[in-house]
């Protein structure tokens, strides 16, 4: 596995302040119908972080292989102009379709990240995904095999508790539940890619329960094919 240099995590810090600072708002979460302070920023920092970081571990050579192969096997490639309005049709029917699921759906540029946290699709220290979370798997499928002009790139992550083995173990594993139920719901398999990053990419504090919680997820981030 390819891991981060000094420069990418930089990159990645960078991308993440920038969209913080960018503004705060409050709004109404579709997920919880609660009132959220500045919820829109904080989606947007972490599925900026996200999507860079799946990227840099995959490697812009790996991206770029991938999308060769899915174009020659017959899958195409989106035209230049038309990059945009297809992840926006995209970005909204996944929106639809995660809307009180507890799956949030940001935008970095054309890639879109879905954070999927771990209360919702694993059990503790497990990475058998939840019957109940089949149905939403479900949905995010649908999207997916209608917008199939997408790599698929899927990381896990975990909180801090217990050893750094474990915890890269239990993310490589919970990565790859995802990807094996995309694949047997016939999501093309070369689209997609799975990786664990263990604890090294929390999204909250690891001193408290709430933070662990969220740091405890599977971020699926969907990255346009384009020649």
């Amino acid at each position: 596995m390819k891991r981060p240099t000094n420069r990418a995590a930089v990159f990645v810090v960078v991308i993440a302040t920038a969209i913080f600072l960018a503004g705060c708002t409050t709004t109404k979460d579709p997920f919880t119908g609660e009132e959220r302070t500045s919820k829109a920023s904080k989606g947007a920092m972490i599925g900026a972080a996200a999507g860079a970081v799946a990227g840099i571990i995959s490697g812009d050579d790996a991206r770029e292989r991938r999308k060769r192969a899915l174009i020659g096997a017959g899958v195409g490639a989106i035209a230049g102009g038309a990059t945009g309005s297809y992840m926006d049709k995209q970005e909204a029917e996944l929106r639809k379709q995660m809307e009180s699921t507890g799956v949030s759906v940001s935008r970095n540029g054309d890639n879109i990240t879905l954070n999927m946290p771990g209360n919702i699709t694993f059990s503790s220290n497990s990475a058998d995904l939840n019957s109940e979370f089949f149905q939403v798997l479900d949905s995010v499928v649908l999207v997916l095999n209608k917008y199939e002009k997408t790599l698929i790139e899927i990381a896990g992550h975990t909180d801090s508790t217990g050893s750094d083995a474990l915890n890269q173990r239990l993310s490589e594993q919970r990565a790859n539940s995802v990807a094996s139920y995309l694949r047997s719901h016939k999501v093309v398999p070369d689209r997609i890619a799975a990786f664990g990053l263990g604890k090294n990419h929390p999204v909250a504090d690891n001193a408290t329960t709430a933070g662990r919680a969220q740091n405890r997820r599977v971020e699926l981030t969907l990255v346009p094919i384009t020649q």
